[in-house]
């Protein structure tokens, strides 16, 4: 009589599942390596032509803010918070762009695996 659903032999699995998990492991650790380097990395943007300039760490927080003189006019506060604001979201998205890259390299396309 046949088997049904099992696996035959029953000893092919435990070897298998234990590279699988020699494997996730070793993928963790280098993430996690990978993603404390990537929050000790700064990331900076300019806004402005250069009159504004953000720097932003990898942990998503502004670690410095440089203002040109010319940029600052009390007459026109909207501009420079426009600026200051281009060029935080342009160095944040600079930060999410590297993270992604590094971790797609990690994992090969396998993002969506529950490691």
């Amino acid at each position: 009589m046949a088997r049904r659903g099992g696996f035959s032999g029953g000893m092919g699995m435990p070897g298998n599942m234990n590279n699988l998990m020699k494997q996730a492991q070793k993928m963790q650790k280098q993430m996690e390596e990978s993603q404390k380097a990537l929050e000790e990395k700064e990331y900076t943007a300019a806004a402005g032509g250069g009159a504004v300039e953000v720097t932003v760490s990898g942990k998503k927080e502004v670690t410095k803010v440089k203002l040109s003189e010319e940029v600052v006019d009390p007459d026109d506060i909207e501009m420079l918070e426009d600026l200051i604001i281009a060029a935080t979201n342009e160095a944040l998205r600079k930060m999410e762009e590297d993270s992604s890259s590094v971790m797609s390299k990690l994992t090969g396309g396998l993002g969506n695996l529950p490691f």
